[in-house]
Parts: C-alpha cells; structure tokens; sequence
C-alpha cells in the first residue's frame, strides 16, 4: 500500500465533504493525531476499519479511497480521461447550467413601483460584495427592503421564481457524469447552489465538489479561486475543462492551464454539441 498517496485520498475525500479534521475525527471516531498522521502518510498500512469509518463519514466509496479499481482494469464504470487529457469537468452555474435570472429585475420593479434602472444598479451595487461572502443574506435583504420599500423582502425567493433550467443542461451534465468527474464552480451568493440542487433546478447527478464563492469568500477569475477548485478536483489545472459562459473567467482558468470553453446560454444547443467535441475519447 502506497501510504503516501492512500493519505492524499483520504485528505481529498475530507476537504470534498467540507470537513475540517477535527469534524471527520468526530464522525469517524479517531483521535486528532492519528487521522494527521494518515493523511500525512506517517502510519504504514492503516487499518481498513479506519480507512471504511473515513469512507463513511465522508460519504466516499471505500474501493475510491483504496484506489482498487486500478486492479480492475475492464471495469464499465471507470472514469475517463480525453483525448486532449480532461479527467474532471467544472460547470459554471448561472448563465450556463440555469439563465435568465434577470427577470427578477422586472418582477421587483412591478411590486416596489420603482424604474427598473434602480433595481439594477441596488442589485450589481451588491453582487460582487455578496458572491465574496463580506455581507450576509439577511443584510442585503434589509438593505433591498429599505430601499424599495417591500417589508420582508428576500432576493433568493425572487432568484428562484425566476431563474430556469437552461434547454437541455441535465442531459449535457448527465452525459458528462458518466463519463467524467464533475463539480460546479460558481460565483454566487451564500446557500443558492443548495437551493437550486434542492428545487432539482440543477441536474441531479453526483458532484465531486461544488466551489461556491461566498463560502469561501473569494471569486472568479482569482487565481486563488482556480486552486481551490483545482485541489477539491484531485487533479493539475491541465487535466480540467471548465464551461462558462463568461470570457473573463474563461480567461483567467487558461492562464493556470486549464482547458476551457465558453457555454452561449441563448443557443444552447450549439455549445453542447461542443461541450461534446472537446471531450471526445
């Protein structure tokens, strides 16, 4: 047993649950020291009731963190790497996966009687403070009913009454996650992913890891950003195709090596069909 690489696995499955190692030792029932010497790759042969605990408590595969599909080679489910060398695909999440979230704006306009113009300028004065995690929900929803006078008002409400399912995505990404790993990678506010996942706006396939900005408080195109993502992912930058809909954030994923290409919301069929060419194997 490679302990060394077993240990990164076992770090990897960790940090993709969102656990801290004091969090996976209390579900896993290990002592602190013992899950940092494993994942250091300090202990040789770690017993594989500890390993299967970790498995549990991160809901991880035990074959995964034992890496024994490498043993079997005709395996159908294993995943596979493109001609160009993808192995792990990222979606972005608004503008390519879901659209039209805009509508809101006019939706808002009607119910405050207030120029749309002020609605737009109240939203993207906000947004990007938002995305970063440096204003909480319930603070900028103050700050909406304030200033549009609507008591009670909630942007995420208003967010998913509007926004909708991009023509043909679950299809796409479904197709994708049979053949790849894949996770979503998105500027956006505090909880929206989740809440999309759970109103089955976003397809309902199993995500290696979802980057959110606000929750760790830093945004596309900072190359911070990428390395997180590139470190929940298990792979280099090289082995990664990222689908966005936004050049800037296209751009700034090439610079780290990234293989990249810009997904056109309106005529989603189009870029699909691409999606498809560039992960041919």
């Amino acid at each position: 047993m490679d302990e060394k690489a077993l240990g990164q696995r076992l770090q990897l499955a960790r940090k993709r649950a969102k656990l801290t190692q004091q969090e996976l030792c209390q579900k896993a029932g290990l002592s602190y020291s013992t899950l940092a010497k494993i994942e250091r790759g300090a202990i040789r042969s770690p017993s594989v009731f500890t390993v299967a605990a970790i498995a549990n408590a991160t809901n991880t595969p035990i074959e995964k963190l034992l890496d024994l599909k490498k043993e079997v080679s005709a395996d159908p489910n294993a995943k596979k790497r493109s001609k160009n060398g993808v192995s792990f695909v990222y979606f972005d999440v608004n503008g390519t996966l879901v659209r039209f979230f805009e509508r809101a704006f006019d939706q808002i306009a009607k119910q405050s009687r207030r120029p749309i113009d002020q609605i737009e300028m109240l939203f993207w004065k906000y947004d990007k403070m938002m995305c970063a995690g440096e204003l909480t929900n319930d603070e900028v929803n103050k700050v909406f009913a304030k200033e549009l006078g609507l008591k009670g008002f909630d942007w995420q409400k208003n967010y998913q009454y509007n926004v909708e399912v991009t023509p043909h995505a679950n299809e796409m990404v479904s197709w994708v996650a049979e053949h790849y790993e894949v996770g979503l990678l998105t500027n956006n506010w505090a909880g929206f992913t989740k809440a999309l996942m759970k109103k089955k706006l976003l397809p309902d396939v199993k995500y290696a890891a979802v980057v959110e900005s606000a929750e760790v408080k830093c945004l596309k195109p900072d190359a911070k950003f990428y390395r997180l993502a590139e470190e929940l992912a298990g792979v280099s930058g090289d082995e990664i195709l990222l689908i966005d809909d936004t050049p800037a954030y296209l751009t700034g994923a090439n610079k780290l090596e990234w293989h990249v290409l810009r997904f056109d919301g309106f005529h989603p069929e189009t870029s699909i069909s691409r999606v498809k060419q560039a992960l041919e194997f």
